[in-house]
C-alpha cells in the first residue's frame, strides 16, 4: 500500500510551510500521497542543482491546506514570478466583474465600447469571442517585435490590434489571440475611466487578499522577483541580446501587458484557484464564476472557457475532465480540479518552450496522481 499522509504532515519532508493550522484541515480532503509530492520536489531540485532551473516554486493545496517550496534562487516559497498568460484568466475576471455590474454583457460586440472597431468582419467580434480565442484576432501583432524593440506603450498596440487583419470569421474557429485580450482590457478602461492594472487590482486582487499580485510590477523591485532565463526564450520576446525589451527589462515588466504582463506568487495564485473552486461573492456573482471555467466553443475546434483553458487531458495525468487552469511562456502553469479540490501552481524562470515537457509536466503529473482515493 502507498503511503499516504495529511497535506500539512508532508511538510517536514518537503521542507515547506503550511498555508494554515492542522486543526483547519479537513482530513478526507488533505490527504495525499506523500512520496508523490515528494517525487514532484526532487524533479525540479534536479534541475536546480543540474544548473539548468535558476528558480522555481511550487504550491500544492487542497482542501484548507496547502504547501509551498522554493528551489534555487527562489528561497522563498512566496517569491514573485512574472506569469505570462497566466494573466489572461485575471484579464477576463475583470471583464465578468463588469458583466455582474450590468455594465456589458458577453454578447455586445466589442465595437459598442470601442465605436472604430467595425471594419469587416470587426463589428460581427463580440466581447465572448475575444474571451474564448474566438474573435479571428492575432496572438500577436505582425509589428510586435519593432513595437517592443522601440518601447511603445501599449496604446500603440491597441491601435494596431484594432486595425490588424483577421484569419478568420469571428466565432467559427478556436485560435489562441492574445490581442484579444488587449482589447478587452481597452473595453473594460473605456467603461471604468481608470487605468486597467488599478482595476484589477481594485476588484480582484484585493478583494481575494493577492497582495503579491500586480499587473505590471506595480510596487514590487524587478531585483527581488524571479529573473527570467531570456537566453532561452524564442526571439519573439526577447530572447538573445535584447536587455533593453526582454521579459526582464523594466519596459517589459511595467508594460502591464494584459495577456502576459502580471506578476504573483504560488500562495496568491492557489488563493485565486480556490475562489473559483468555492466562489463567493468577494469577486463575481458565484455563477458567473462556474461560467467561466467551462467550455464556451462546442461544435469547434477546441474548447475554452472565458479566459481559462478547460481542454481535458491537456494538464495533468491524474485531473478529472473538469480541470480549468492557464500555462505561460515564462514557464509557469496553474489549475485547478473541482472533483478532488486539488490546486497546483508551478512558477519557474525557465521558459515554457523548453521546460513545459521535460520539467513541469512531469511534476505536474505526479501532483495529480497524489490524491488519495481510499483513506
Amino acid at each position: 500500500m502507498k503511503r499516504r499522509l495529511f497535506l500539512y504532515q508532508t511538510l517536514g519532508a518537503l521542507g515547506v510551510s503550511a498555508a494554515c493550522s492542522e486543526p483547519e484541515v479537513e482530513p478526507a480532503a488533505a490527504l495525499l500521497d506523500e512520496a508523490k509530492l515528494n517525487a514532484a520536489s526532487a524533479h525540479i531540485q534536479k534541475w536546480v542543482d543540474e544548473g539548468d532551473l535558476r528558480a522555481a516554486s511550487l504550491t500544492v493545496g487542497r482542501g484548507s491546506a496547502s504547501v509551498a517550496h522554493g528551489f534555487g534562487e527562489a528561497k522563498d516559497p512566496n517569491t514573485i514570478f512574472l506569469l505570462a498568460s497566466i494573466t489572461k484568466p485575471m484579464t477576463a475576471i475583470g471583464m465578468m466583474v463588469l458583466a455582474d455590474r450590468g455594465e456589458l454583457k458577453i454578447e455586445d460586440p466589442v465595437h459598442k465600447f470601442i465605436p472604430e472597431f467595425t471594419e469587416g468582419d470587426r463589428k460581427d467580434i463580440t466581447i465572448k469571442h475575444i474571451l474564448s480565442h474566438t474573435s479571428g484576432l492575432p496572438d500577436q501583432l505582425s509589428e510586435n517585435v519593432e513595437l517592443r524593440q522601440r518601447l511603445a506603450p501599449l496604446e500603440e498596440f491597441v491601435k494596431l490590434s484594432i486595425k490588424t487583419p483577421l484569419l478568420f470569421k469571428p466565432g467559427t474557429e478556436v485560435k489562441y489571440q492574445s490581442m484579444g485580450l488587449l482589447l478587452a482590457s481597452e473595453v473594460a478602461q473605456r467603461i471604468t475611466k481608470k487605468p486597467f492594472r488599478d482595476f484589477l487590482k481594485e476588484v480582484v486582487f484585493a478583494p481575494l487578499g493577492m497582495n503579491h499580485t500586480a499587473l505590471g510590477v506595480g510596487d514590487f523591485k524587478i531585483a527581488e522577483t524571479a529573473q527570467s532565463q531570456v537566453d532561452k526564450a524564442p526571439a519573439l520576446y526577447g530572447g538573445g541580446d535584447n536587455s533593453t525589451w526582454d521579459w526582464n527589462s523594466q519596459y517589459w515588466r511595467d508594460l502591464g501587458a494584459p495577456w502576459g504582463g502580471a506578476h504573483s506568487t504560488g500562495g496568491d495564485l492557489t488563493k485565486l484557484l480556490n475562489y473559483f473552486l468555492d466562489p463567493d461573492d468577494r469577486v463575481l456573482k458565484p455563477a458567473t464564476a462556474q461560467s467561466m471555467i467551462v467550455d464556451h466553443n462546442r461544435g469547434l475546434n477546441k474548447p475554452w472557457g472565458i479566459g481559462f483553458a478547460v481542454e481535458p487531458g491537456s494538464f495533468a495525468k491524474g485531473c478529472s475532465d473538469r480541470t480549468f487552469g492557464h500555462s505561460g511562456a515564462t514557464g509557469t502553469l496553474f489549475w485547478a480540479d473541482p472533483a478532488t479540490k486539488l490546486t497546483f501552481v508551478m512558477l519557474t524562470t525557465l521558459p515554457s518552450n523548453v521546460s513545459q515537457r521535460p520539467l513541469i509536466q512531469p511534476v505536474a503529473d505526479l501532483v495529480s496522481e497524489a490524491v488519495a482515493v481510499n483513506v
